[in-house]
């Protein structure tokens, strides 16, 4: 038996350039999973309003971090199946797709379908489920399959925060920072629209569901209580006392509540009440990209500085760190055994 295993991320510009940078949001914002508004409304608010005038900004903050190797999320990514491959061995077939733009997700199929797989394993590469990023994926993949004549049998991960090793990778991870230079510790998650989860809760919210406070068999695809849980994971590894780390959620968009508190606003909080050095986490992020690379390491740097502070240390994301790895290694074995 020969098993194919499929990564997805999210996606990246072909290159920094406004019209790539255009093109790559179109296709993004455009997703009913990602902007859940009307087709119409949401056709107008997109390719009216946002693209043409986020393009441009957005260009110029790719340009910051764009590398020879190109996008960071891309070659990150590459980076991981790569590794991946190694540790799996002959018996499997790893590609890797983006959501939007390239590798496309029917390309990465049929490379599998070309290679005699027996069986596919879809890893999204989120660790704590979403409709927007998790779901759009499967669902993409999904319609990408059912396309193909014959084709073998498929299974889809949709979350894997809590498995040990992902969250050993992260302590692994701080342990190459000095956490005791550091006066707080931020994990700071990317953002969603409060609305998303609502739905999710059947129009109930996350007070309801304690999402803050456990995991249960009720939310436990809830993402703000997926994040909170990762957190806790992370912190009682690392023995942080539960004053000296704070929760957040960043990368918002538009005017809607999205999930609280906003990182931006906490760095500013710390920062005021006298805070200098602090660590950052980026936990639901595997790869880092733009939201880390520039929005923590560049823009929430210099807010924070702006305010008093002194340094934000954004601590690297897992890319090819050999234990996320294995994480995703384990994960694929233990369900070729089940």
């Amino acid at each position: 038996m020969k098993t194919g295993v499929l990564l997805v991320n999210l996606g990246t510009p072909n290159s920094p350039s406004t019209s790539d940078v255009r093109t790559y949001l179109t296709e993004f914002l455009n997703d009913p999973f990602v902007i859940d508004f009307s087709v119409l409304k949401r056709f107008f608010l997109v390719n009216f309003l946002i693209v043409p005038f986020r393009s441009p900004k957005t260009a110029s903050l790719y340009k910051e971090i764009w590398t020879d190797k190109g996008s960071p999320l891309k070659f990150n990514s590459y980076e991981t199946c790569y590794k991946l491959q190694e540790a799996l061995g002959d018996d499997y077939c790893v590609e890797l797709a983006m959501r939007y733009q390239q590798p496309s997700v029917q390309s990465a199929l049929e490379k599998l379908i070309h290679r005699n797989v027996d069986r596919i394993i879809c890893i999204p590469l989120y660790p704590q489920y979403t409709t927007s990023a998790t779901e759009s994926s499967l669902q993409k993949v999904q319609s990408e399959y059912d396309k193909l004549n014959n084709p073998p049998p498929i299974q889809y991960i949709k979350q894997f925060y809590q498995h040990p090793d992902f969250i050993g990778s992260w302590v692994e991870r701080a342990k190459e920072a000095n956490i005791d230079d550091y006066e707080h510790v931020l994990f700071s998650y990317h953002g969603l629209p409060e609305r998303h989860l609502e739905k999710q809760h059947g129009g109930r919210n996350c007070i309801e569901f304690n999402c803050k406070e456990e995991i249960s068999e009720s939310n436990n695809h809830c993402y703000r209580a997926t994040c909170y849980d990762t957190t806790r994971k992370i912190a009682g590894k690392l023995n942080l006392s539960e004053d000296s780390y704070t929760i957040s959620f960043q990368s918002r968009l538009g005017k809607d509540p999205w999930l609280k508190p906003y990182t931006d606003h906490e760095l500013i909080k710390l920062a005021e009440n006298g805070v200098k050095k602090i660590l950052v986490f980026s936990p639901s992020f595997v790869a880092d990209c733009l939201e880390t690379l520039y929005e923590i390491s560049i823009e929430y740097n210099a807010l924070f500085q702006e305010h008093g502070g002194e340094k934000v240390q954004l601590i690297e994301s897992l890319n090819g760190h050999p234990r996320w790895i294995a994480t995703l290694k384990d994960i694929v074995e233990q369900n070729v055994k089940g």
